[in-house]
């Protein structure tokens, strides 16, 4: 039941905005969806479970986030820094893709092993989220690799100029995580950065 799985999902991370996530209970979680507590089970099998379709769900909103920012109007720089800056605000805006890109979770948080765990959920869903979670470099590799892909896609760069672009991919995806990391002075730190370093990268 995909729409009891989104609405167990939302609570739950309403939930770790709240309080830590050894305080969150699965009967609070249930509760607050509005379903039984034996949907939460037969969706998430565990709180393990949920903690896991929860890192999921948010590393798939991470991605289609930076997968929309790319396609804004302009030039390649345009482009790039919209990605950044999605980056950068979507790490300051979520506890949860700020741990997955830097590696670090906080006590407040789940932390999942990355590795894929044992499944026997009748949930697709819930076997995806059982499988390998995404490193901090896993996500970073996602975001160059569809950069590459919507920037040098037909009508783009010439096939020989894409060594050059996938430079400027990697650069700008590593330049925002040192943002996330170390967040830069000033209203525009990231931006800032990126006028100056892809000029350098891709002739512009």
């Amino acid at each position: 039941m995909p729409a009891a799985r989104e609405s167990l999902l939302d609570a739950a991370f309403t939930a770790l905005a709240q309080r830590p996530w050894s305080a969150v209970r699965m009967v609070d979680v249930a509760a607050t969806a509005g379903v039984s507590r034996q949907t939460l089970y037969n969706e998430f099998g565990s709180k393990e479970g949920l903690a896991r379709a929860l890192v999921r769900r948010e590393a798939d909103g991470y991605l289609a986030g930076a997968e929309h920012a790319l396609a804004v109007q302009g030039d390649v720089r345009t482009r790039l820094t919209a990605a950044a800056e999605w980056i950068v605000s979507a790490a300051g805006d979520n506890a949860l893709i700020r741990a997955m890109l830097t590696g670090c979770w906080s006590e407040r948080l789940p932390s999942p092993t990355l590795s894929a765990v044992p499944s026997s959920s009748a949930v697709p869903a819930q076997r995806r989220a059982d499988g390998p979670l995404p490193s901090p470099g896993d996500l970073m590799a996602a975001v160059r690799d569809r950069a590459v892909a919507v920037l040098g896609g037909p009508g783009a760069a010439a096939r020989a100029d894409l060594a050059d672009l996938a430079r400027s991919c990697e650069l700008t995806v590593r330049l925002a995580l040192s943002c996330v990391a170390a967040p830069p002075p000033g209203r525009d730190g990231v931006a800032d950065l990126l006028r100056c370093a892809l000029p350098r990268q891709n002739g512009q």
